[in-house]
């Protein structure tokens, strides 16, 4: 029975999830490269042995592995599913087979299908938003404070019952939704607010206290919390449906703030403004896409455009055996005339590598954590 609930609760949601973010990226690479002419050998979604494929007209082997970690699409003349060029493969190549092969393509071609992928994540996410917000739509409640917590950071800075607030560092205030998710968001960080007061704008800075909150399910996340309080009575919740053309724009805004917020994220571990236990790996996504299944369809692929944007930007970073990786590789090429050496070529790879290991180590260890797997282990031997 355990199995029978564990496969529905979390197996099949997170597959659900993670295939259809990787098949999208995948599906980029796969539409530009082909668009190019380039010959595509695979398409597979999962790694390992095959359990199921077709080979199409094109003779591209479509299939599915085993290990549904992610994908990866294998171009003639790549060494493995990272691409790495094979340059025995390459050099034995007849001369009218080479016009079409991923590695004998013009730069910019190279650079589009690369970039086709994290892009194709990006859209993901823009569609996904946009039906939400053209069809579910969006509750908004006005973002008026009833009532300031005593010691809060909101009232040191002198916040009122009362207040509405129009603006923070410049930007307008929709609904209580929209402050929340910039003060969760920004943890000792001086936010500039505009409140309107008795019909005049007043300012007030506030630095969101870091505060470790416990989620419905029971997960616990550090954010950013000022203490102000709305209490919604009957009528102040209104649902919003928006056009397709301004649920598009919303739905890139969505992706946009997604980014900037996982970019300051990262900057603040940087820094050590913030911990690092927040980054998870695919158990944290598998564990919440369970819980966030209990919530219906709509919140699960809400969830996989989220995902969606992460996977983008992360495949954009300049780490080598990334698809920023890659890019960063062309840019050197675009100003060097040629491309780099492979030694140069081969080191980076093996750098890009180790980083990417160690970061899926370091996720793997904050989900054992998260999870509490170290203190169940403890207490079965103690």
């Amino acid at each position: 029975m355990d199995f029978i609930s564990g496969l529905f609760g979390y197996v099949i949601p997170f597959i659900f999830v993670l295939s259809l973010v990787v098949f999208i990226h995948e599906m980029g690479h796969f539409l530009v490269a082909r668009w190019f002419g380039v010959i595509v050998e695979q398409f597979s979604i999962g790694f390992g042995r095959e359990i199921v494929g077709w080979t199409d007209k094109n003779n591209t082997r479509w299939k599915i592995g085993w290990l549904p970690l992610g994908g990866y699409v294998k171009f003639l003349g790549d060494e493995n599913a990272a691409s790495t060029p094979d340059k025995e493969a390459l050099s034995q190549l007849p001369e009218e087979i080479r016009k079409d092969c991923f590695q004998f393509k013009p730069l910019h071609a190279r650079a589009a299908v690369v970039a086709a992928g994290p892009v194709a994540n990006f859209l993901l996410a823009i569609v996904i938003f946009a039906f939400m917000y053209s069809v579910i739509g969006q509750s908004v409640t006005a973002p008026r404070v009833d009532e300031v917590q005593p010691g809060g950071a909101a009232a040191e800075a002198g916040f009122m019952p009362g207040d509405l607030v129009v603006s923070i560092d410049g930007s307008e205030i929709a609904s209580f939704n929209d402050m929340q998710r910039i003060v969760s968001t920004s943890p000792e960080r001086v936010l500039a607010f505009t409140v309107e007061r008795d019909g005049s704008l007043v300012d007030l800075e506030v630095i969101p206290q870091l505060r470790e909150i416990t989620d419905r399910f029971g997960n616990t996340q550090s954010i950013g919390l000022i203490g102000l309080t709305r209490k919604n009575a009957e009528g102040d919740i209104t649902t919003v449906r928006y056009n397709p053309a301004a649920a598009v724009w919303k739905g890139v805004e969505e992706t946009g703030f997604i980014i900037s917020t996982t970019m300051t994220y990262l900057g603040d571990i940087i820094v050590g403004r913030q911990d690092a236990d927040q980054l998870g790996g695919p158990l944290r996504i598998a564990q919440v896409s369970g819980q966030v299944a209990t919530l219906g369809l709509i919140a699960l692929l809400n969830l996989a455009a989220i995902l969606s944007v992460s996977i983008g930007l992360l495949n954009l970073f300049p780490v080598p055996m990334l698809d920023g990786g890659h890019l960063l590789y062309y840019a050197a090429e675009a100003v060097r005339g040629e491309p780099l050496g492979e030694k140069a070529q081969e080191y980076g790879f093996r750098i890009g590598l180790a980083a990417v290991m160690s970061l899926m180590l370091f996720a793997t260890w904050n989900d054992l954590v998260h999870l509490r797997v170290f203190d169940y282990i403890g207490s079965v031997f103690s």
